[in-house]
């Protein structure tokens, strides 16, 4: 006998619901979560570029410094002496970290709130876990040959061409600067070439945003549309999460089934069972041991009441007829509750014509 998964012929075309809260839940603890990687990598280079161009100042300064310490001020330090030459290094890496901590933090705050916004604050071991269904030859060619893999090669032609625009026709546009630069000094020359060159990352940097923008809507909708569900897993988890509707409904019936028995149990103790007289049904007892006021034993509505009336005429329970207080007393007391004032006197004296009947004391 060999098992088979019938899932793996099933027809996947019927998952036509939206995923659950708990099914997103579910996958986000196993990492399966919504997320552009190319969004936050080019968000950081521009804000990086955009960075370089606004801090350049102080960080030619730096580079200058540095220099100049190497070509003029060496001789303030014995190179033969390994103590000397530990503090020169030093204090090149203190000014190289001084250059280089404002950007390496600017990229880690932009990298970690751009993933931040896009699927918040997520921990799960799941995703380093070793997967030997990726090992699996044949779901390797369906993941190269699949629409996902053309989509990311056309994506790719998109961004090699509209990096290749931006670049030309920026430079296009510095022609007649460029032949200008040859009667310029040196340092001119480099501040120009320089901020043209970040002006022109720029530029690129905010076309892969869009190409960014529009990928991360597609693979959105793709994300969307592999976690649907068919009515059959939205039934399955409710029955997981609430319990089997069915299972639930006989319960429910059980218990008006065990409540029924034991307040008809009840009725034979009662004084009288004061009726609407067809849909109402309600009985009382006058205990003075057990309560200062009489209160009700048993109610019912429709098929209820007939059962109550019925129990009732077989223990030789007096049944009264009374429409308004009838239906007081069933929408205004509840089982095992006294009857509220207002309707002491109506009870007492239906209470006192019953006792009077059966020649017990008043009420």
């Amino acid at each position: 006998m060999i098992d088979i998964n019938l899932q793996l012929f099933a027809d996947t075309s019927d998952k036509t619901e939206k995923a659950t809260p708990k099914k997103r839940q579910d996958l986000r603890k196993k990492g399966q979560v919504m997320q552009s990687k190319e969004l936050p990598t080019n968000l950081i280079l521009l804000i990086m570029f955009i960075s370089i161009r606004i801090l350049g100042k102080s960080l030619f300064t730096g580079i200058s410094k540095i220099f100049n310490i190497f070509f003029t001020q060496t001789s303030e330090y014995n190179l033969q002496e390994p103590v000397e030459i530990m503090r020169l290094v030093t204090f090149v890496t203190l000014e190289i970290v001084k250059m280089v901590a404002p950007f390496f933090i600017i990229a880690i705050l932009v990298g970690v709130l751009s993933t931040y916004v896009q699927i918040g604050f997520l921990f799960t071991t799941e995703v380093i876990k070793p997967k030997f269904s990726k090992l699996n030859p044949i779901n390797g060619l369906k993941r190269i040959f699949s629409s996902r893999s053309v989509f990311e090669l056309i994506k790719s032609i998109v961004k090699v061409i509209l990096v290749g625009w931006v670049a030309w026709s920026s430079i296009q546009n510095e022609f007649i600067n460029l032949m200008k630069l040859m009667d310029l000094p040196l340092v001119s020359v480099a501040g120009y070439l320089a901020d043209t060159a970040l002006g022109i990352a720029i530029k690129i940097c905010f076309a892969l945003l869009v190409v960014s923008a529009v990928d991360y809507y597609f693979q959105f909708r793709k994300y969307e549309k592999d976690i649907r569900m068919s009515k059959q897993e939205v039934k399955e988890e409710y029955k997981q999460m609430e319990g089997n509707p069915e299972i639930k409904s006989r319960i429910k019936q059980k218990q008006r089934e065990i409540s029924m028995r034991r307040m008809l149990k009840d009725v034979p103790q009662a004084d009288v069972v004061i009726t609407n007289p067809t849909h109402y049904a309600v009985a009382i007892k006058y205990d003075t041991n057990k309560m200062s006021a009489p209160y009700v034993l048993a109610k019912g509505v429709d098929f209820m009441a007939i059962r109550i009336k019925e129990v009732a005429k077989e223990n030789k329970v007096y049944i009264m007829e009374n429409v308004a207080l009838a239906q007081a007393l069933y929408n205004t007391v509840d089982i095992g509750e006294p009857v509220p004032p207002e309707l002491y006197k109506a009870v007492a004296e239906v209470l006192a014509f019953v006792y009077d009947l059966e020649g017990r004391r008043p009420v």
